[in-house]
């Protein structure tokens, strides 16, 4: 409705939206604390939505929003997983090797990496290429915009896949002790990755 009707303000959000989505995103390459890198996705991905509300694709934005929050929350209950068999230790450069020693939280922390990713058929996939297209096609769009949201979704793809790759890949890289205490979250906490 009123944002429609002034074009200039729509332009303003959506290059305010795509620049977030790629300043958080080049913040969320340089985190080592797992955790962090989430909450900097979050800010990248909540710049896409903005792009899109810019864009007057408000539909595409509302739907982002909503496949997100459902990926999101899979990976920061993942990252909770995976910091209770770390005995509190976020510090990625102190993981790896995990997907042997909790495989249902691995399972499920690389589902929601691959919808968040963009890589089909999850959701992630349909939300962002929505937003996207509507930056490719849209009266408000751009090659500018089409751009810098093609840029922040390929570095979205590397952040999260860097993530599962340090905790999940590799040799184990913590100490011995708590290389012993490693386990799985109960069944009551795992359910809820499902």
């Amino acid at each position: 409705g009123l944002f429609t009707l002034a074009p200039e303000a729509l332009a303003v959000i959506a290059v305010v939206g795509c620049a977030t989505a790629l300043f958080a995103a080049t913040i969320a390459i340089t985190q080592n604390d797992i955790k962090r890198v989430l909450a900097y996705s979050t800010v990248s991905q909540l710049g896409y939505m903005f792009l899109a509300l810019g864009l007057g694709a408000y539909t595409a934005a509302v739907f982002h929003l909503m496949t997100h929050a459902f990926f999101k929350a899979c990976l920061f209950l993942g990252s909770g997983s995976v910091i209770h068999a770390m005995s509190g230790e976020q510090d990625m450069r102190k993981m790896g090797g995990l997907r042997r020693h909790i495989p249902q939280t691995y399972r499920t922390f690389l589902i929601a990496t691959i919808a968040i990713a963009g890589i089909p058929p999850l959701a992630g996939f349909f939300s962002k290429d929505e937003i996207l297209w509507q930056a490719f096609s849209s009266p408000h769009g751009s090659p500018f915009l089409h751009f810098g949201g093609l840029v922040a979704a390929g570095f979205t793809a590397f952040y999260m896949f860097r993530q599962v790759f340090m905790v999940f890949f590799g040799e184990f890289r913590g100490d011995e002790h708590a290389k012993h205490h490693l386990h799985e979250s109960a069944p009551s906490n795992t359910f809820r990755l499902w």
